[in-house]
């Protein structure tokens, strides 16, 4: 089962468990796949791979307005996001652990050749590929100028 038909399916569930912020969640991941599948351009499908995107994107943006809400002293918006971004974050893939992405990272450096802290948009290019919705770009950037230094 594709990401689109689960959380179709998953919307029918919450409604009937009467979840409110489950389904309003839902309903807005719904929303991003089909803008994305009638976007201009598109061929009418959504893979896993950008669907896996999207909601990545989702995660980040409700953990950035949750930060907002928590500097303004706004507890019960600043909740409600992060209820959102951990219903999200249970169609992601598994992240990565700090050491698996250590691992990950060295391999793909030997694999890029690069040596200095000069060559980290080399081994960027290639670990945003090899690690999107597996880890957060920051760790990933973070991680890669720690090993090439």
């Amino acid at each position: 089962m594709d990401y689109f038909d689960r959380i179709s399916a998953d919307i029918k569930a919450a409604m009937l468990a009467k979840d409110r912020v489950r389904l309003e969640t839902l309903r807005g991941i719904k929303k991003e796949f089909l803008e994305a599948k009638t976007a201009k351009g598109g061929d009418g499908s959504l893979s896993d791979e950008t669907a896996v995107k999207i909601m990545t994107k989702m995660v980040k943006q409700r953990k950035e307005t949750a930060e907002i809400y928590n500097s303004q002293n706004r507890p019960e918006l600043r909740d409600n996001e992060l209820a959102e971004a951990a219903v999200i974050e249970e169609y992601l893939p598994k992240q990565l652990s700090e050491e698996e992405l250590t691992e990950e990272l060295k391999k793909i450096i030997a694999q890029t050749g690069a040596t200095s802290a000069k060559e980290m948009g080399k081994v960027m290019g290639v670990a945003s590929k090899a690690l999107a919705g597996k880890a957060d770009g920051k760790a990933i950037a973070a991680k890669v100028k720690e090993l090439l230094a």
